[in-house]
């Protein structure tokens, strides 16, 4: 018998969730490994790299996957075309990059990122094969073949980093890690999906697609530079081993408020656009998916913004203990970023595009604005205000969905602050009552269990639906 909406949604957020812890757990022990083994440099030189390949795979990318996840009727034809546009604009893309590396080197004052450049930006031609069979798994809700490729992908490519990272190539292990990666991903998003291209060209249904995604690529460019920005003017005005206080201190803030906006990832944009032509089933989804994001993003953020010290320490050892403070700012960020993720999505879902890109355009205006202002007062105020302005757009968000749905204020107040003020409640309890600990392990192992007990403790006495939810769906689900 074929499932319901909500049983396939039920079901996509258990499956990105398992997944999602999986590939954090992995990419946390892998992480580890290589932080102990390279310097700070090494993570500096590819992380002056980021935004160049984020951007570029922007790009490729096109915003063909929610395109076509919007569209009525998706024929192999629409498919096709979007499998050879994709290699056709990554094959012009890397021979840009070739010949503008020396460019970004000489930007940057590094004579080795020439090199490293050309070799790091091989993983274009490799990610552009897979942008297809992505959109193919992504319109049709296959999240446990998406999160078999994931999970596949982290195993192998951080097993091919450690091992070159042993053997002594340093920041090329990165590298290679990245470029495994995208080709892992590439092979298996074909293999899973079941599509096959054909050999004819005809990029005529590109025009079409266009017409909706062409905002998406601008406002994904603008995205991916937001999130590369700082990196880009620390490599500018700062040295490498500070630029690579910055790239480890963000890794593991993504790591933190990707496992949320990974599991919303699969299901959040498909159920929002199958509901479009009902605007209170959607409202009544999209108010639904709000708390579930609150109810996990505010804790596990904020427990590591109080864990920030302990957990470089301990994991990554002392080397890297400078790059705690700026994990602890970040993760207030981070906090908030799948709740604007989850409003973001909502505005493709509605075809919004456009109000999509102008706001993405509009923060990175303000960004690059405020960070340019900090450059004088160093890393930390630069950092500072990057986390700032990104709480504050939150409102942005807010204001753009709520003319969608017509969302009242107070509602997405009642959706979101319980968990907010739950949160930050215990986790100024644990703080003071923690504070003298001078054990780093128990100082860790404390906190940590106090605010997931507490947390856990409080939702069941205040009888949370959503926690209930959670609870009864895992004890009873039979995972196919």
């Amino acid at each position: 018998m074929a499932e319901t909406l909500k049983e396939k949604t039920a079901k996509g957020l258990l499956w990105g969730g398992l997944s999602n812890g999986l590939q954090q757990l992995l990419g946390l022990v892998f992480g580890i490994i290589l932080a102990r083994r390279l310097s700070e440099a090494d993570y500096g030189m590819v992380g002056m790299l980021a935004i160049f390949s984020a951007i570029a795979a922007c790009m490729q990318e096109g915003g063909f996957i929610a395109a076509l996840n919007r569209k009525k009727d998706v024929t192999q034809r629409d498919y096709n075309a979007v499998f050879w546009m994709s290699i056709l604009t990554s094959i012009g893309f890397y021979l840009l990059f070739w010949f503008t590396a020396p460019l970004i080197a000489r930007f940057y004052g590094v004579p080795e990122l020439t090199a490293l450049a050309r070799y790091s930006f091989l993983s274009f031609l490799f990610v552009s094969f897979s942008i297809a069979p992505r959109a193919y798994i992504f319109r049709n809700m296959m999240v446990r073949q998406s999160s078999i490729i994931s999970l596949s992908a982290v195993l192998l490519s951080g097993v091919v980093g450690i091992v070159m990272a042993m053997n002594g190539f340093a920041y090329w292990g990165l590298a290679t890690q990245n470029i495994v990666f995208t080709l892992t991903v590439s092979v298996l998003n074909y293999w899973f999906s079941g599509w096959r291209p054909t050999l004819h060209i005809d990029l005529r249904p590109v025009k079409e697609l266009l017409a909706f995604s062409s905002r998406l690529i601008v406002t994904n460019i603008a995205t991916a530079a937001n999130g590369n920005i700082v990196a880009v003017l620390l490599g500018r005005y700062y040295s490498a081993p500070e630029v690579g206080d910055f790239t480890q201190a963000n890794k593991w803030n993504t790591m933190g408020h990707s496992l949320i906006t990974n599991m919303l990832y699969s299901i959040a944009q498909p159920v929002l656009t199958k509901t479009d032509e009902d605007r209170q089933r959607q409202k009544h989804v999209f108010r639904k998916l709000l708390r579930f994001t609150a109810f996990v993003a505010f804790p596990v953020m904020l427990t590591l913004a109080l864990v920030s010290e302990e957990f470089i320490v301990i994991l990554i050892t002392e080397k890297w203990r400078s790059s705690a403070h700026i994990l602890r700012v970040l993760c207030v960020a981070g906090a908030v970023m799948p709740v604007s993720y989850l409003f973001s999505n909502l505005l493709i879902s509605r075809g919004r595009s456009s109000a999509y890109m102008w706001c993405t355009l509009s923060l990175l205006a303000a960004q690059l604005l405020a960070l340019w202002v900090c450059v004088p007062y160093g890393i930390g105020r630069m950092v500072q205000a990057y986390a700032l302005l990104n709480v504050v757009w939150l409102a942005v968000w807010f204001w753009l969905a709520r003319k969608e749905i017509e969302l009242k204020v107070s509602e997405a107040i009642a959706d979101v602050s319980p968990y907010l003020l739950l949160t930050i409640a215990i986790v100024a309890v644990v703080w003071l009552a923690t504070r003298k600990l001078d054990n780093l392990y128990v100082s860790f192992a404390v906190k940590v269990v106090a605010v997931g007990g507490l947390y856990c403790l409080a939702l069941w006495l205040l009888r949370s639906t959503i926690f209930r939810e959670g609870i009864t769906f895992i004890t009873k689900s039979k995972i196919e």
